[in-house]
C-alpha cells in the first residue's frame, strides 16, 4: 500500500540512522533529516566528533559510536539506537574512505580498508536494518554511492570497485525486499570538498573535476540533502533500485 501524507516529503515520527554522520556528507544529511521532523542518530568512531555534530542538529540528535567495520559491533549500535531513539525507520550509509594511488601501490592492508569500510559494512549494516524494518512492514535505506561507481576511476581503483558494489548492493536488496516493505536507493554524490576530497585530491583533479562538470563548479555537502530526504520519504513509496546522480550534470558530459 502507498504510504500517504499531506506533506509527501514530512518525517515526523520516523527515527534515522546516520552512518557516517559525523562527516561533512553525512552531517549535513542528518541535518536535513532533523529539519524535516525526523529523530535522527549519528553513528561513527569518534564520539567527541559525534556529540559536537549532534548538538549542532539539536532536536534530540544523539551520536553511538561505533566502528561498523568491526560487524560484531553492528548488531549493538542498533539496538543502542532503537532502545534510545525508538524502531528504526531510516538507514543512511553514508560511511566511505578512499585512497589515491597507483592500483600497483595498494597492498591487502590499503585494499581491505578501503573495501571493509565503502562495501563490506554498508551490507551489513543494510541487512541489519532489513531485518527490523522487515519485521514492521515499512522502511528506507538510503546508500551513498560514488561517480566512481559509474565509470572507470583512475587512482582509486579499490574505492571505485567498492561503489560500483554498493550500486549492485542498493538494486539487489531493492529486488529482494520489495515485497516486506522495504525500499533500498542510493546517491551519487558529484565532487563535493569534504574533508576527505579536499585533503585526499591533488590540485589537478580538483581542477580536472570541475571542468568536468556541467555546473562548473564543486558541490556543496548542502546539496545533497534533498535527494536524501526525498528517497527517505513518502514522496519516494514508489522509488526503489533508484541511483540518484547529484553530480552538477559531470556524468552528463561525457567525453
Amino acid at each position: 500500500m502507498a504510504e500517504t501524507a499531506s506533506d509527501p516529503f514530512d518525517l515526523t515520527g520516523r527515527t534515522a540512522l546516520v552512518i557516517g554522520g559525523g562527516g561533512g556528507l553525512g552531517g549535513a544529511i542528518a541535518r536535513g533529516l532533523a529539519a524535516r521532523g525526523a529523530r535522527v542518530a549519528i553513528s561513527g568512531r569518534r564520539q567527541d566528533r559525534l556529540d559536537a555534530v549532534a548538538a549542532e542538529i539539536g532536536g534530540g540528535a544523539a551520536g553511538f559510536a561505533a566502528d561498523v567495520t568491526d560487524i560484531a559491533a553492528i548488531a549493538p549500535l542498533f539496538e543502542a539506537v532503537e532502545a534510545a531513539q525508538g524502531p528504526l525507520d531510516i538507514l543512511v550509509n553514508s560511511q566511505g574512505t578512499t585512497d589515491i594511488k597507483p592500483a600497483i601501490e595498494f597492498d591487502e592492508a590499503d585494499y581491505d580498508r578501503v573495501v571493509d569500510t565503502n562495501l563490506k559494512s554498508v551490507f551489513f549494516c543494510s541487512t541489519e536494518a532489513g531485518r527490523r524494518m522487515a519485521g514492521r512492514g515499512q522502511g528506507a535505506i538510503v546508500n551513498i554511492a560514488s561517480l566512481a561507481a559509474h565509470y572507470g576511476w583512475a587512482n582509486a581503483t579499490p574505492y571505485a570497485i567498492s561503489k560500483a558494489g554498493v550500486v549492485a548492493l542498493t538494486q539487489s536488496l531493492a529486488a529482494e525486499w520489495g515485497r516486506s516493505g522495504v525500499r533500498v536507493n542510493a546517491i551519487s554524490p558529484g565532487f563535493v570538498m569534504t574533508e576527505m576530497n579536499s585533503e585526499r585530491m591533488s590540485d589537478e583533479r580538483k581542477a580536472e573535476a570541475r571542468k568536468r562538470a556541467a555546473l562548473d563548479r564543486f558541490g556543496e555537502a548542502d546539496e545533497m540533502i534533498g535527494a536524501a530526504v526525498y528517497l527517505a520519504s513518502p514522496a519516494a513509496a514508489f522509488v526503489t533500485g533508484a541511483v540518484l546522480r547529484v553530480d552538477g550534470g559531470f556524468l552528463a558530459s561525457g567525453i
